[in-house]
């Protein structure tokens, strides 16, 4: 185990989008009691620098594998296919306008009622975008596509936090 081992290996996962949720909580709890400071106080100041170093590098891998997203989007990057967010952002046409329609509709809702259904809309759409990725990832060995796809995962992902702020506007108690 090394401190830049890529975040499957460190973890004992294969690389892949598809993860048994199980087996990275397990590895990430097994890892975690091998690696936390605690454990070497005996040991000195030294020690304990090096353990919180190996501390955070497990829990910054854990954090990315459990979240879809960041794992798609890191897979791509091991694979050499940068998603590039910040300076790539064409997206095909259709998918444009579809996020016009969205953002007018969350403009246009008038009560909970239209605002969970453009929510449930806009979730079908990113499990769609979700499956997508993976079976490039996984099946097709496709990271460019699968890039593209990551980077509209991210439009996505982003309306959605938008439609979160106004149902809880709408709903403070939800």
């Amino acid at each position: 185990m090394k401190l830049d081992d890529d975040d499957f290996t460190l973890l004992g996962l294969p690389r892949r989008h598809a993860v048994d949720r199980a087996a990275l909580n397990a590895a990430w709890r097994r890892l975690q009691g091998e690696v936390h400071p605690d454990r070497f106080a005996a040991q000195g100041a030294a020690a304990q620098r090096v353990a919180m170093q190996w501390a955070v590098r497990v829990n910054e891998a854990y954090q990315r594998l459990k979240d879809p997203l960041a794992r798609a989007a890191y897979l791509c990057e091991l694979r050499g296919a940068a998603v590039d967010a910040e300076r790539n952002t064409a997206m095909p046409t259709s998918f444009l306008m579809q996020q016009m329609q969205w953002r007018e509709a969350l403009e246009d809702a008038a009560d909970l009622a239209a605002v969970e259904a453009l929510d449930a809309e806009v979730a079908a759409t990113e499990r769609a975008l979700l499956a997508d990725v993976e079976r490039r990832l996984d099946t097709e060995d496709d990271a460019a596509a699968a890039a593209a796809d990551v980077r509209a995962l991210m439009f996505v992902n982003r309306f959605r936090q938008d439609i979160e702020r106004r149902l809880d506007t709408l709903d403070p108690t939800r």
